[in-house]
């Protein structure tokens, strides 16, 4: 019988778990978004809420948890979508336990990235393998991945387009893809590459917004502005390596928090 947990801060509950081969690790945050790691199967959540969306993936078991009245059931490649301050609990669905990857990320980043439009809501909290949840999931597949600002805008975006497409309204791609702004964008990040870049700086760049960039950016060029600034940094640092400078040396110039992000 699971031990459950009770008299904890309601707002991160998660963290308070650890009994025996149970385990909750949580990566880097930033801007309010958080992602964890969690492995389950002696212990369950009693009743708690969060202030955040909190958007999971089950990668192994069975993981059951009460929400809106009804008992739900996630299985491994399935998304969980809860809405802050909805009532729920969680648990493993077999003796065998389960585990999941969960992004918590605040609503008004979620609005932000809407335009200031009204919060989508995704009525079914668990969500097969499509698009618009695999999209989600990729956000989760290094939970350590650093965060920075043009990372978090990246997450904003792919979480409220995903969240309105799997709430059943369509949000209107625009017909036609600012090439020349994001071209701009690109250009930038090419020659200031190792340099740090805050969010606004491409705004002043592109004369578009942070959340257009980086949906019209993906669009263009299949990848993210930060994931496309690193590929220049490993370049950078791909040459300086073949020409003799040290690990250490290459990665401070290059752009990179430390080696060991360098060389992750």
């Amino acid at each position: 019988m699971p031990q459950t947990l009770g008299g904890m801060d309601v707002d991160r509950l998660e963290r308070s778990c650890s009994l025996g081969s149970d385990s909750i690790r949580f990566g880097p945050s930033a801007d309010g978004i958080e992602r964890a790691e969690v492995h389950l199967a002696a212990c369950a959540f009693e009743p708690h809420r969060h202030d955040t969306y909190a958007i999971g993936i089950t990668t192994a078991g069975v993981q059951t948890f009460r929400y809106r009245g009804s008992r739900r059931v996630c299985l491994p490649g399935q998304l969980h979508v809860l809405h802050p301050d909805e009532l729920h609990d969680g648990a493993a669905g077999t003796d065998e336990g389960f585990a999941y990857r969960i992004l918590y990320i605040p609503p008004d980043l979620v609005r932000d990235a809407l335009g200031g439009a009204e919060l989508p809501f995704v009525a079914d909290p668990v969500q097969e393998p499509i698009p618009a949840t695999r999209r989600i999931a990729s956000l989760l597949i290094d939970v350590d991945e650093p965060i920075n600002e043009l990372t978090s805008v990246e997450i904003a975006a792919a979480v409220a387009d995903s969240l309105v497409s799997l709430s059943g309204k369509a949000r209107h791609r625009q017909a036609r893809i600012d090439f020349a702004s994001v071209q701009l964008v690109r250009e930038y990040l090419t020659v200031h590459a190792c340099e740090p870049t805050p969010a606004s700086t491409l705004e002043q760049v592109a004369g578009i917004d942070r959340f257009t960039i980086a949906r019209h950016f993906r669009w263009a060029f299949g990848t993210s502005p930060d994931r496309y600034r690193t590929l220049r940094r490993l370049a950078v640092a791909r040459a300086a390596i073949e020409g003799g400078r040290s690990l250490a040396r290459t990665a401070a110039e290059a752009g990179f928090a430390d080696q060991s992000h360098m060389t992750r």
